[in-house]
């Protein structure tokens, strides 16, 4: 009997590397080579034209088994920061994987977070759905994110320093995150929801980089201008711009409408390049 405790004993303490290797190997990519944008290009990830993901699933959150990000890899090359990337409203798909491939072509070790136990939604009913059911849970979406900074801090290559990006629904996350936890060096927000709260803001302790749209009637001009006052009563560095005429998710999805979304993007992607550079490089 003791010989029997003893092998499951053995086996216990081996079952956590068994399933990192699981995760790391079944389910393995390659590397990203490194091949960053020019000064007048996106990603062609948000163009809608990047090739399938080319990185690895990764089970990164021990508290539940079920949430699988996405892990793109850079090749060696010089270390730079993290990002996680934080899904939209749908749930983590191919074009969030997408865009973490392009982080890694920049020199960023990108994991796509998982905050929906690997569902996702197929219509407004669906995903308002996992919305709610994730945001009435704030506790365990810092747990998470902060697995996902923790895994990235662990990793070789890199400066140790960690960025969030969310659009939409992962926008709003990012900054709750901010306001939560300080296992991150940088924050940056795509049209995601906001507040007004000095107080509050108060719990940051980094820069804000916050990209947002004219025409977006769920976030506003008015409530994205409170939340740059908010944050300067705070004296929280920020760099927060509106970019006129377009709509709700015109960065990701510049291919929705290239001829209106094409110069903004891009200069949002310029300003995010250099925000990452400043902050977490």
């Amino acid at each position: 009997m003791y010989k029997s405790l003893r092998n499951n004993i053995k086996l216990a303490r081996l079952l956590p590397l068994l399933l990192a290797f699981a995760s790391s190997s079944l389910f393995a990519g390659n590397n990203i080579s490194y091949a960053p944008t020019d000064a007048g290009q996106l990603p062609k990830a948000v163009l809608g034209t990047a090739p399938a993901p080319q990185g690895e699933s990764l089970a990164y959150f021990a508290d539940n088994p079920k949430a699988v990000g996405y892990l793109a890899r850079p090749a060696d090359g010089t270390p730079k920061g993290s990002v996680i990337l934080i899904h939209e409203w749908n749930g983590l798909g191919e074009r969030v994987k997408q865009v973490a491939d392009a982080f890694a072509a920049e020199g960023y070790l990108a994991l796509a977070a998982d905050l929906y136990s690997g569902r996702t939604g197929s219509n407004r009913d669906e995903n308002m759905k996992l919305v709610r059911e994730t945001l009435a849970n704030p506790d365990m979406l810092i747990k998470n994110l902060d697995s996902a900074a923790n895994y990235l801090k662990s990793q070789n290559n890199t400066t140790g320093k960690v960025a969030t990006i969310g659009w939409c629904y992962g926008g709003g996350v990012a900054l709750s995150y901010a306001l939560g936890s300080e296992n991150h060096e940088a924050t940056a927000i795509f049209y995601g929801r906001l507040l007004d709260d000095p107080e509050k803001m108060q719990h940051i302790h980094h820069e804000i980089y916050g990209t947002f749209a004219e025409t977006d009637t769920g976030i506003p001009v008015a409530q994205v201008n409170a939340f740059v006052t908010a944050l300067r009563k705070a004296d929280i560095a920020n760099d927060v711009h509106i970019y006129d005429d377009v709509k709700h998710g015109f960065w990701l999805h510049v291919d929705r409408d290239p001829d209106t979304n094409l110069k903004p993007a891009l200069n949002a992607w310029q300003r995010l390049k250099a925000y990452l550079a400043r902050t977490i490089d």
